[in-house]
């Protein structure tokens, strides 16, 4: 992550008015969650504190987002755009960030996306974990235990090739959604995510 200095030095404070804006990408799923601006003051305490710090333009303050829900943005990763005028920030949520309850505060929009739809049914998944199995697929699925699950994924593995053998294009798109969905479960299963996978297919393409 940035030093203040660095960040400072490469920002084109006097074109956005010593106000920069700010955009809060979820690090994990990719959601963006919300927009706001931070002055000088503000992009200094956020690094000091690890945590989104912006100015509010109505309180005429600094706010720490979630000083009074608890709903803190965890910085990962943070940057500029490439005209020096506005910053990324990568964050870990520590719970909704829109002050209605919403995940993102561009909640309409935001859910549509393909990849942040799936983080969402992981969630999902997860949920299930404790539910009541007469009701959810999911929650009989975690009941019959981890022998169970993986066989399931091994039946789609193999339901899945033979789709692509046949040249079936809409039953592999089936089949894959299948293995996708039980594969998702068993890993919630032994209390991993696809997050995790991802980490590691990141680790080999560095290699």
């Amino acid at each position: 992550m940035k030093k203040f200095e660095d960040l400072v030095g490469e920002l084109d404070w006097e074109k956005v008015g010593g106000l920069v804006p700010v955009i809060v990408q979820d690090f994990r799923t990719s959601e963006v969650l919300m927009l706001g601006f931070m002055n000088e003051e503000a992009l200094r305490k956020s690094l000091e504190e690890g945590k989104v710090v912006f100015y509010s333009r109505t309180k005429k303050r600094l706010w720490l987002k979630g000083e009074e829900s608890g709903n803190f943005l965890n910085i990962v990763d943070l940057g500029l755009d490439c005209d020096k005028d506005s910053i990324l920030i990568l964050a870990n949520p520590a719970g909704a960030t829109c002050h209605s309850g919403d995940i993102s505060c561009f909640e309409e929009v935001s859910k549509r996306a393909d990849f942040v739809f799936l983080s969402r049914l992981l969630r999902l998944i997860n949920a299930r974990k404790f539910a009541d199995e007469v009701s959810s697929y999911t929650a009989s699925l975690f009941k019959s235990g981890t022998k169970r699950i993986a066989q399931k994924v091994g039946e789609e593995g193999v339901e899945t090739a033979l789709a692509a053998v046949a040249g079936d294009k809409e039953e592999l798109i089936c089949e894959a959604a299948d293995l996708l969905f039980h594969l998702s479960v068993l890993l919630s299963d032994r209390n991993l995510s696809l997050n995790e996978v991802i980490t590691k297919l990141k680790e080999r393409n560095e290699g």
